[in-house]
């Protein structure tokens, strides 16, 4: 069974369904270094991507050139359509916590094919927003396992249980499933993670692209989230990736039994961003609803809930990218929070932030009673 054949059931929306697969993203520069052409993983990405007949060069000084055009959009262009396979960076190997998402964030890639106007990389990544791979993604996965059994200081997200798996989440920097047609790289993860008792690899994806997946040793070790949004939110600024419904169909045939022909896996919904827009309450009570007529089987389900927000920087950055975008960024319609360091993001205000957070809670919980909620935020 593939994920074109499952036929959900409709609700009525404010905004008809749109099913469109994500377009299989084919950069038009691919780049390897020379030390990544001497991984194992990096010789077998370098024939994965060779079978799609695109352009390969090969840097011979292990730096990655040609990336700056005239002005900032040029380059936003140009970093955009580049794949760089390399070797991650001995600082990749030292995992930072990631509350809430996850214990531990360990990244399998830099750089999103993606053109969401909201992006949380804006800001996040130094340099032109281009695409790495890691070819030396073997050694960090065996290396997490020193990390398994220990948690962040803050251990406090689902509730501290000094017996559960440690959570290591691969999805901070990237769309894994964007890219996983070129890298194999989430195939090669959640095999891993197959094998730890001790462990539970996160992802979580705007794509639909997941037939490799169904039939990987993942043993329950690996959790596959979607990130869904209200259709209308969707449409207008999540360029690139696959209609909510998409997502619909591929987190079922993930979820399914293996009897069924799915992949047998525990599931989630990420609802992000979360954003007040006009009759936000009916766009949202729609896809809610799309998800229970979804998910209506039995199955391994969790939630988290995510509200815009935005810094400065982020701001300055995505304006640059997207200089036509609709997304609201008013700094006075907002509340400033700062970090420990010192740094400003803009939130909702606390009275709109508790009116959405009751409604999100209330209705999952009347669809969902056995499926958790993990956080808001």
């Amino acid at each position: 069974m593939t994920t074109e054949s499952i036929v959900l059931p409709q609700a009525k929306s404010p905004v008809p369904p749109l099913v469109k697969s994500a377009r299989l993203w084919m950069p038009k520069r691919v780049v390897f270094t020379a030390d990544a052409l001497k991984e194992p993983f990096g010789q077998a990405m370098y024939e994965r991507i060779s079978a799609f007949d695109l352009p390969i060069e090969i840097a011979k000084n292990n730096r990655i050139t040609g990336l700056r055009g005239a002005d900032e959009r040029e380059t936003f262009r140009i970093a955009k359509n580049t794949l760089a396979i390399v070797n991650a960076p001995p600082s990749a190997f030292r995992l930072q916590p990631i509350p809430p998402s996850a214990d531990w964030q360990m990244n399998l890639a830099e750089g999103c094919p993606a053109h969401c106007h909201y992006c949380y990389l804006a800001g996040s990544l130094s340099g032109p927003p281009v695409v790495r791979a890691y070819a030396n993604l073997p050694k960090m996965l065996e290396h997490t396992a020193t990390y398994e059994g220990t948690y962040p200081p803050n251990k406090t997200w689902q509730g501290y249980d000094a017996n559960r798996s440690t959570s290591f989440e691969v999805s901070c920097y990237t769309d894994v499933l964007g890219i996983e047609h070129l890298t194999g790289s989430l195939a090669e993860c959640i095999r891993y993670y197959g094998t730890r008792e001790n462990a539970q690899l996160r992802f979580v994806s705007k794509y639909n692209q997941i037939d490799s997946l169904l039939d990987l040793p993942h043993n329950g070790h690996t959790r596959a989230r979607f990130s869904l949004n209200a259709e209308s939110v969707a449409r207008r600024l999540e360029g690139g990736t696959a209609s909510v419904e998409a997502r619909l169909q591929a987190i079922r045939q993930l979820a399914l039994p293996h009897e069924l022909g799915g992949g047998g896996y525990p599931v989630g919904v990420v609802l992000a961003p979360i954003m007040p827009i006009p009759d936000w309450r009916e766009h949202y009570t729609d896809l809610l609803d799309r998800i229970q007529a979804t998910l209506d089987f039995p199955c391994d389900l969790t939630a988290e809930f995510i509200s815009h927000r935005f810094t400065p920087g982020s701001k300055d950055v995505l304006l640059q990218w997207y200089p036509n975008t609709s997304l609201e960024m008013d700094e006075a319609s907002r509340a400033e929070k700062r970090n420990k360091f010192g740094g400003t993001k803009y939130v909702y205000r606390p009275e709109d932030m508790k009116e959405m957070k009751q409604f999100f809670y209330e209705e999952w919980a009347k669809r969902f009673p056995n499926a958790p909620v993990l956080y808001w935020t």
